[in-house]
């Protein structure tokens, strides 16, 4: 495929993340700090969300499964993912992270085990979202081209 296909494919995908909201404009910000001297900057940055959002998941799966649920401490794992989304401009995510804090504030263990499926399936999409947005990020690299900002089709 040639750069310029590969550029527009970039463009279409990514504008569509953000009508469909998976992405905000703090995922535009982040595109900006990418530069000559920063090439992997948005991967770097992505995959430490990966990572982070990949063990929060896991503690509060851990925490919700306890006979008495620490409810503090959940809220605590759920306002640190609701930031890390939130730093990356994944919406729906962090949109999902504060409802789930309500039900937290309400001891609702219930609406808690809810809002964590719903968490988890929002991080799990956009999670497959930005994936296919790096691959095609390196293949435009790999074909020579430059990564296109997102001014260029505003």
């Amino acid at each position: 495929m040639e750069v310029e296909q590969l550029q527009r494919s970039f463009i279409e995908y990514t504008s569509g993340l953000f009508r469909e909201g998976f992405l905000d404009g703090q995922f535009s910000q982040l595109q900006m700090l990418q530069d000559e001297t920063n090439p992997d900057f948005v991967f770097e940055v992505v995959s430490l969300f990966f990572e982070d959002s990949d063990r929060l998941l896991h503690d509060l799966s851990l925490a919700l499964d306890q006979q008495n649920v620490d409810f503090k401490k959940i809220d605590a794992h759920v306002h640190q993912f609701k930031g890390s989304s939130s730093s990356i401009g994944a919406q729906r995510v962090k949109t999902a992270c504060i409802a789930f804090r309500s039900f937290c504030e309400e001891q609702n263990v219930e609406g808690c085990l809810g809002c964590l499926q719903q968490v988890k399936q929002e991080y799990l999409l956009v999670k497959t979202k930005l994936e296919a947005l790096l691959r095609l990020e390196q293949q435009i690299v790999a074909a020579g081209g430059a990564i296109p900002t997102l001014n260029e089709f505003s």
